[in-house]
């Protein structure tokens, strides 16, 4: 007998594998899959899929739900590809496939013409199998939804979903307090609040309110809330009536029993007890005026800060008195908490209100909208049958993947489903049952912080063997996992369940039987013993071009190197870089092993989201559009010139800081006016700017940006500059944010400002970037359901974690419908004696947790699996991941040696950079008199010039290279820029003009003003404010190359209307309009 035959189980016996694939292939009968990792959970489900469309099912009454975007994506992938393959192969591979699908040879011989034609009988017929999200199928629910259930739900059928609520925290904290200002009770919750806990954890405990509103407003509406923190007389009745426990102390008894100790301290023979007596009379006498700092005094008296009893004489009665201290601390520190947990709730319902109302406002739903109301769609006892019958007519094979990350709001919904098919009845439509097909690990649940709870799996289970005669499949079988590897595996997890930490554990099999495999430990990174040699401070460190070197970043740094030796030498065997993982609990260590990486030119990737403005070339570029959008932004200019888009160097920017400061003008302003003539970065940004600069003004952001990458080579550039192994990461970014100008809030942001702003205060987060022939650097959530060939695990001996603070303790068993607590906690190390119970559990959960996430993450390695570690500072309690492998037996290596810098094999050579891009196409449109259209043109664009060189007001000497850029920018041909530079010197020149251009004797001066004027976008050419006598005095300027531009009926009218529109806005000045024309004349209208 293989080991194979004692993997798989029906109902707890052990079966033979092709009895396990023919009950869980089978698409008429209802199973719930229990699955080791590299056992094949999502080929079981699409499996399924593929049989029940052999069995009759039409791909719309096929619905499978995961939950994630990426996992329904990759389950279609696997459809079409199989569907696409079958339709190909021969007779015999498809009898093959379908006896591996549980089908036996006859079964199989009978379905082989089918699985040939199915797959043109999907394309003709246009329908798809329904492969959802669970929150894209609730969304569903919701649209088929009634209105008189959305409706107390403050929903509406046609929403937006809100996925991240960063952009409605100002808005949602505005109604808070502006309501929490008005009600005086709620004043004085929020002063005591912000008081005894600052302002910033006020905020944080309110945030995790929202976080978890779910489970508040469940308890709330069962009545559980309130009475989650109990008080102190609701535990013990003899602090009941009491103001506060300390009050206690006055009791005669206690006071009696108080005085005799510290009268027999007081006589002792030793200091400390005399002083401990002293302290303790003292407090006896302020039990009157103020119980609580008697209270307190008597504690310090007699107790250390850890709450021990002070070392000091025996007294008689002591030990009694140190157990009324006692009892009377635990009753303050429940009743502190019962009042805190008051408060907060009471804060916390105005906050759920005042978000729930801005989401009603704004036409928005977030997940646990959707949840809501798919749970009460199919629970209402009018509606369910309405919408069950929908849903029984429409599908009739239900499967859901991953099911050990379900939440039990999630179930409940399925659960009031499903619970239609119990017996042998067919639902709501009478039509034959449902099938039901679910699959997931509770070993691999490791997603607590989005209620996912393992115990949900169970509770699923038993319904479905119990109410739809249903089967309880188990598969302890990897194909993934070398012998070795699994081994090791075996033994931590044996252990683990032999200590009571770890449940439901069976030893694994695999299919691998070569390679044998490796579990490696690399030495753990020692710390410095506490007063040992410190790492060397240096010399004076120039804080602006090096980073400080903090200690502990030295040590995690030793690691990484550590890591990428050991990476580097398995790229030496032959291993690609594509075949390994770095996986880490948190992306921080990441963080250093891609700069190890990086030093040694091995390509990395990290394929998980991340922020857009993480993305170096992403800043640089919308400091760019800052610049362009706000000129005097002068830190946003210097980083856009610092750029690879212009590389300036230190020199050039000192050049224009001191142009800056001299002239006191923007750096952008001196760079046009000439300053660093002669660089070669200033001189093509100053080629380039004029020209943004206008495209700014009248493009939306991602015309500007196309504009921007493409003259700028921006792509190229970053190319040519970034390492090989960040080339591909750098280009994505900069075609995310291009991609961005058109998603983000839906294109809204039409000025290159607003774009700005929404970027810098949105969290916008990057799409996963597949590179496959890079190391992958992942954390253990994100490697989920993915493998391979080598796996290095960093970070395996943890610090201790702080303990959480702001936060609630909740506790809602998988089979109910509302949380049994739900509790406010100001501090898990201090928390409350009613508490301390559910606390313990809570931390079991996380316990259990963190062996979960080992378990993933060891699965991942196909052959090769090592482990590094840094000494921890303070160690987290229990046995780490390093040390559990340790005792299992895996085989501790010497320190990894250099294995050299290649990424490659010797003598590689790297591949020049080649990007793709579309064919330039010139398209010359014809025209019916090109000569006349030619001037024109011209004539308009040489205005435009000259309008701009007057915009920028160079100084003298730099006033030909100001006309030669503004007609490059307006692409006037090259003889244009001395004609250019010839109208704006008369301008400038002029003594009339002079006192609209002399800084001295301005009080305000703009140009191209832009003003809003009865619904219409004005844009005054020049605008200043003289100083005289009587005040500011306006004078409305507009250039006019033409001789005599008063005498044109439209200009006149155009000049009173900017006239009027100013004088709207400066209704006390004087205000005065002129046209100035290309002699440099001034004619008043």
């Amino acid at each position: 007998m293989t080991a194979a035959a004692f993997a798989y189980r029906i109902d707890g016996a052990l079966v033979a594998p092709p009895a396990f694939y023919r009950v869980a292939c089978d698409p008429r009968r209802s199973v719930v899959v229990e699955a080791c990792a590299g056992a094949g959970k999502t080929w079981m489900l699409v499996s399924r899929i593929l049989r029940a469309l052999l069995d009759g099912a039409a791909p719309q009454e096929i619905l499978a739900i995961t939950f994630t975007r990426k996992a329904a994506g990759e389950m279609r992938e696997r459809l079409q590809d199989w569907l696409h393959e079958f339709a190909l192969c021969d007779d015999a591979q498809r009898e093959q496939a379908l006896v591996d699908r549980g089908c036996t040879r006859q079964e199989a011989g009978v379905l082989v013409p089918r699985l040939a034609a199915l797959y043109g009988e999907l394309l003709s017929g246009g329908r798809l199998v329904e492969i959802r999200t669970f929150h894209g199928w609730f969304s569903q629910l919701l649209r088929a939804a009634p209105l008189a259930l959305l409706q107390p739900l403050g929903l509406q059928s046609e929403v937006d979903l809100l996925e991240d609520r960063s952009d409605l925290q100002p808005h949602y904290w505005r109604r808070f307090l502006s309501a929490v200002s008005g009600d005086a009770a709620l004043r004085e919750d929020f002063a005591a609040l912000v008081h005894d806990r600052g302002r910033h954890v006020a905020q944080q405990w309110l945030e995790a309110a929202l976080d978890q509103r779910v489970e508040i407003e469940r308890a709330d509406a069962a009545g559980v809330l309130e009475t989650s923190v109990p008080s102190a007389a609701a535990l013990w009745p003899q602090f009941d009536g009491l103001t506060h426990p300390a009050d206690w102390l006055a009791q005669p008894d206690i006071r009696m029993s108080l005085s005799a100790v510290a009268a027999a301290l007081g006589a002792a023979g030793g200091k400390k007890s005399r002083d401990a007596g002293s302290a303790l009379e003292q407090a006896l006498a302020g039990i009157e005026a103020d119980p609580s700092a008697a209270f307190g005094a008597a504690w310090q008296a007699l107790f250390t800060k850890t709450g021990e009893l002070r070392k000091q004489t025996d007294a008689p009665g002591l030990n009694d008195v140190a157990d009324v201290l006692r009892r009377i601390a635990e009753a303050a520190a429940q009743q502190a908490a019962h009042l805190a947990h008051a408060r907060m709730v009471r804060l916390a319902r105005v906050l759920l209100t005042s978000y729930r109302e801005l989401k009603r406002d704004r036409g928005l739903a977030d997940m646990a909208d959707l949840e809501a109301c798919a749970e009460h769609l199919l629970a209402d006892a009018e509606l369910a049958g309405w919408v069950q019958e929908r849903l029984d007519a429409r599908v009739r094979h239900l499967l859901i993947d991953e099911f050990q990350d379900t939440s039990p709001l999630q179930w409940r919904t399925l659960d009031a489903w499903l619970s239609g098919y119990a017996g042998a009845g067919g639902g709501g439509s009478g039509q034959r049952p449902l099938s039901v097909f679910i699959v997931g690990d509770p070993k691999q649940s490791i997603y607590r912080f989005r209620r996912a709870d393992p115990r949900v799996f169970a509770q699923a289970r038993d319904f479905v063997v119990a109410a739809l005669d249903g089967a309880h499949l188990a598969c302890d079988h990897t194909r993934r996992n070398a012998p070795r590897v699994l081994a090791v595996l075996n033994a931590v997890f044996d252990r683990a369940q032999d200590g009571g930490q770890f449940d439901d554990f069976r030893p694994h099999t695999t299919d691998v039987s070569e390679p044998p495999g490796a579990v490696l430990l690399l030495p753990a990174v020692p710390r410095p013993e506490k007063g040992g040699p410190a790492v060397a401070a240096g010399g004076w460190r120039d804080s602006l071009t090096t980073p400080r070197t903090e200690p502990e970043e030295v040590l995690r740094r030793v690691e990484a190197e550590q890591v990428a030796a050991g990476i580097a030498g398995l790229l030496g065997e032959g291993l690609a870089p594509g075949d390994i993982q770095v996986l880490c609990r948190k992306r921080a260590p990441l963080a250093l092993v891609a700069q190890a990486l990086r030093e040694r030119g091995i390509p990395h990737a990290t394929p998980e989201k991340r922020e857009l403005m993480g993305a170096p070339e992403v800043r640089d570029l919308v400091a760019l559009l800052d610049a362009l959008a706000s000129p005097s932004h002068d830190l946003s200019f210097a980083q856009a010139l610092k750029s690879p888009v212009f590389g300036a160097s230190d020199d050039d920017l000192v050049v224009l800081a001191q142009a800056a400061r001299t002239e006191r003008l923007a750096w952008s302003e001196v760079l046009l006016r000439g300053a660093g003539a002669g660089s070669t970065a200033l001189d093509r940004a100053r080629a380039l700017w004029p020209g943004w600069m206008a495209a700014a003004a009248a493009l939306p952001p991602h015309d500007l940006l196309d504009r921007i990458v493409a003259e700028g080579e921006v792509r190229e550039r970053y190319a040519a500059v970034v390492p090989p192994a960040g080339r591909s990461l750098a280009l994505a970014a900069i075609d995310a944010l291009l991609a961005q100008s058109l998603l983000l809030d839906g294109a809204r942001h039409a000025t290159p400002y607003n774009f700005v702003r929404a970027l810098r205060r949105r969290r916008v987060l990057l799409p996963p970037q597949s590179a496959a022939d890079a190391v992958q650097l992942l954390t253990i959530h994100g490697a989920k359901g993915l493998e391979a060939r080598a796996v290095f695990v960093i970070d395996t001996m943890p610090e201790a974690p702080k303990a959480e603070t702001a936060t609630l303790l909740i506790d809602w068993p998988a089979d109910a419908a509302y949380p049994h607590c739900c509790a406010f906690v100001a501090s898990e190390s201090r928390c409350p004696p009613s508490l301390r119970a559910l606390m313990s559990a809570e931390q079991e959960g996380r316990a259990r947790e963190e062996l979960n996430a080992l378990y993933v993450a060891m699965t991942r390695a196909r052959e090769r699996l090592a482990f590094s570690a840094t000494a921890p500072f303070r160690a987290a309690p229990g046995q780490n991941a390093w040390q559990r492998l340790a005792e299992a037996g895996a085989d501790v290596v010497p320190p990894v040696g250099d294995a050299g810098g290649a990424a490659g094999p010797a003598g590689s050579v790297e591949s020049p950079v080649v990007l793709l891009a579309l064919p330039r196409v010139h398209l010359v449109a014809e025209r019916a008199d090109p000569s006349a259209a030619d001037a024109d043109g011209e004539a308009a664009q040489l205005g435009r010039a000259v309008h701009r060189v007057l915009e920028w007001l160079p100084v003298a000497g730099a006033l030909d290279g100001a006309a030669a850029a503004a007609a490059t920018e307006f692409a006037l041909p090259a003889d244009a820029a001395p004609r250019v530079a010839a109208l704006a010197r008369a301008v400038l020149g002029s003594a009339a003009c002079a006192r609209f251009f002399d800084r001295e004797a301005l009080h305000w001066s703009g140009n191209e003003v832009a003003i809003a004027w009865h619904g219409a976008a004005l844009r005054i050419d020049r605008l200043v404010a003289l100083h005289t006598p009587a005040g500011p005095e306006w004078w409305v300027l507009d250039y006019k190359l033409q001789h005599a531009p008063q005498a044109i009926e439209a200009y006149r009218e155009q000049l009173a209307g900017y006239r009027e529109a100013v004088q709207s806005l400066q209704p006390g000045d004087r205000v005065r309009a002129a046209f100035i024309t290309a002699a440099g004349e001034v004619i008043e209208l």
